[in-house]
């Protein structure tokens, strides 16, 4: 079977993009045209794919003060913005398995934690009564290496030890991050951060 050009370099741009994924944030000014859009890919692979299009910060918020994080759930993309413009970063998602498990609007970030330890919420708990009560800091742990705690109750933004999650509607309501970029943003945010989920 013979591939085409058109088939050659579709491949060739998600692989580099992939890689540039997994080796860190990706600024803005390096995203080639064609990582904007996965609708060229083949639908098995565009369920578990970003769609890494840069973004304006002017179109979200008002200012940057305290920092900027945006997380669109539809393209599965969390963008961060510094407080003084000099920082952008995307990085790839996880996002809520269900509408009904998704919250959008403006929230902030009220607490940052190294090694989280995890309990599950009273309605996961009732969906899934087999789980633990509570799950210490480590490679089991739900939430990661880090956690971004938000001002809504049981949401944060946080890293993740099963990778194959990243890119998935597959949360109960949290966004997850590959370990490496949450430990990156980590450093950057600070509590008081604006954070908005579209």
């Amino acid at each position: 079977m013979t591939r085409t050009t058109a088939d050659r370099l579709n491949r060739r741009h998600f692989l580099r993009g992939s890689v540039a994924a997994t080796l860190g944030g990706i600024a803005a000014s390096s995203l080639p045209a064609s990582a904007q859009t996965s609708r060229d890919l083949d639908p098995t692979v565009r369920r578990n794919i970003n769609s890494f299009r840069a973004r304006k910060w002017q179109s979200h918020f008002s200012s940057t003060a305290g920092g900027a994080i945006l997380v669109d759930i539809d393209s599965r993309a969390l963008h961060f913005w510094s407080a003084d413009q000099s920082t952008y970063l995307v990085y790839p998602t996880s996002v809520p398995a269900s509408e009904e498990l998704t919250r959008r609007g403006r929230t902030s970030v009220i607490r940052k934690v190294e090694g989280p330890s995890w309990a599950p919420t009273p309605s996961m708990k009732k969906r899934n009564p087999e789980w633990p009560d509570f799950v210490p800091p480590g490679p089991d742990n739900p939430l990661g290496t880090h956690a971004l705690y938000l001002s809504w109750k049981y949401y944060r933004i946080h890293g993740t030890h099963d990778t194959r999650k990243i890119g998935r509607p597959s949360s109960n309501g949290c966004i997850g991050l590959y370990n490496e970029h949450i430990a990156e943003l980590f450093s950057l945010v600070r509590p008081g951060a604006q954070v908005l989920l579209i």
